[in-house]
């Protein structure tokens, strides 16, 4: 078994969690849950399955994987990150088994690559795979951004390094529920958005970078969609991706994919981004008081909850 252990943030994953745990136990049997005062049987199933659990009230997403990283029980040389409804391919299972101990000491963390299902079929096409993301680094050497959507790992030390193999997420609940997510998480890429210009925090983020790993390539090419006119940006995006990177050739499946993530969403959130602008114009501190009085979002650095055993 691999020095490695799991750290996964749950909230309402009976769906998913078995999924994942099982695709775990190949390299490790070291897994934390942190949980948001799950309703249904995810807690349960968990402990069932060896997993240890704690419960911490949900303030977002990087404070609370910060929680789990600062709390978790397990000395393990190396962690990594999980989401309940990925899973280890085993290719890449059996390649931490053999590799993860015999890595030179100067790298610092490893990057894996994501495929993504959607509507059952795996996105292909469309600049979505390979998608490389910062899963494994030692402990102690890294952190998840204090942003408010689409948080990475930053290494404090260290380089990367690239494993071959894949890990999938395959979200199982239905398309309502996947565009009620996306209209949710329409308020903070809002935010993101408008914290390029503003910033609200001196948060320690991935460094923009062109000619950088993925990850920090992928935040350089955000900072710069920022700038560009509402309205034409997700249009140009969708161009971009289903045809231009080939995702038609996902099918239809590719069609809805490229559409409603491409397209719609950050249509979506240049409307709300409109709508904002209209009400409150462009001051940083009415944009701050207006996301705490119409969304509950306070866009200063907030502090982590106190953990429950129960």
């Amino acid at each position: 078994m691999a020095d490695v252990s799991v750290i996964i943030l749950t909230y309402n994953e009976e769906k998913h969690i078995t999924r994942c745990l099982q695709s775990l136990f190949s390299f490790t049997d070291k897994i934390f849950i942190v949980d948001s005062f799950s309703t249904d049987r995810t807690v349960e199933i968990a402990r069932s399955m060896g997993a240890v659990v704690v419960q911490n009230a949900w303030v977002n997403y990087a404070t609370q994987f910060n929680f789990g990283i600062e709390h978790t029980p397990f000395k393990t040389a190396w962690l990594m990150r999980m989401d309940a409804d990925e899973y280890v391919m085993p290719e890449l299972g059996d390649e931490i088994n053999r590799r993860l101990s015999d890595l030179p000491a100067e790298v610092g963390g490893i990057h894996v690559k994501r495929r993504v299902f959607f509507l059952n079929r795996w996105m292909r096409h469309g600049s979505f795979y390979p998608i490389w993301l910062m899963r494994i680094w030692r402990r102690g050497d890294g952190f998840c951004e204090q942003v408010w959507h689409d948080e990475h790992i930053k290494l404090t030390k260290g380089n990367p390094f690239h494993f071959e193999h894949d890990i999938v997420d395959h979200n199982l609940n239905n398309l309502t529920w996947w565009t009620q997510k996306h209209n949710h998480y329409t308020i903070l890429e809002m935010i993101n958005l408008l914290n390029y210009r503003h910033h609200f925090d001196q948060a320690e983020t991935v460094e923009a970078r062109f000619f950088g790993t993925q990850d920090q390539r992928m935040r350089f090419l955000k900072e710069k969609y920022a700038s560009l006119p509402f309205f034409t940006r997700p249009i140009l995006y969708f161009i971009y991706r289903y045809f231009i990177r080939l995702g038609f050739l996902d099918g239809r499946a590719g069609l809805a994919w490229c559409f409603l993530q491409g397209l719609w969403y950050r249509f979506l959130v240049d409307a709300k981004l409109m709508e904002v602008h209209l009400r409150v114009g462009d001051d940083k501190e009415a944009l701050i008081d207006y996301f705490r009085t119409e969304y509950g979002k306070d866009l200063r650095p907030s502090r982590p909850e106190q953990v429950s055993q129960s």
